[in-house]
């Protein structure tokens, strides 16, 4: 019986010639506002998958990584953008489907290293536990480019985003688009 994932269209073309459930997976132990510590890609080989999240064991040891270690299972997805696969966590893929990520300013990574509610606590300390932040920056676990993050039921027609004077200023950019 041939594995589920090895047919999976996100990771055609992505398996060892030799190995057909080995392949390489950016791992890592946050972005870069949790850790100082750079991801590193490792090879895995793939036990599970449910949808689009697989589970591997990961087969070589991080040079840099402490909480990261051979034979260590890792969940990870396949990103529409960017261009290596993403070690996920339990907590980031509760809160994804809340969220609209919007792709890296230089690699296009449109997945979080972090759970938003992570980036939220350590960007935005003083925000009370009980708000809900509708949009906010990131910066790519990948390459340090800036993501925006903004939370799916925000809806900046309903009064929530600017005022049509700021439209008017700034034509063809969106309230959050300072940096164009």
């Amino acid at each position: 019986m041939t594995a589920a994932w090895r047919q999976h269209p996100r990771l055609e073309g992505r398996f060892h010639v030799d190995h057909p459930d080995d392949l390489q997976v950016l791992v890592h132990e946050g972005g870069p506002r949790l850790t100082d510590r750079r991801p590193e890609l490792v090879w895995v080989r793939v036990t599970a998958c449910h949808g689009d999240v697989f589970t591997a064991r990961v087969l070589n040891q991080p040079h840099q990584l402490k909480t990261v270690n051979e034979g260590a299972e890792v969940r990870f997805i396949a990103p529409t953008g960017g261009e290596h696969l993403l070690q996920v966590r339990e907590q980031y893929l509760r809160e994804r489907a809340d969220w609209v990520i919007g792709p890296c300013s230089r690699c296009g990574l449109d997945e979080l290293f972090d759970a938003p509610s992570e980036l939220i606590a350590k960007v935005f300390p003083n925000v009370p536990a009980s708000a809900r932040m509708d949009a906010f920056s990131a910066f790519c676990g990948a390459c340090g480019g800036v993501q925006l993050v903004q939370h799916k039921d925000f809806r900046q027609d309903e009064g929530e985003g600017p005022d049509e004077q700021t439209e008017q200023q700034s034509p063809g950019k969106k309230w959050w688009q300072f940096w164009k």
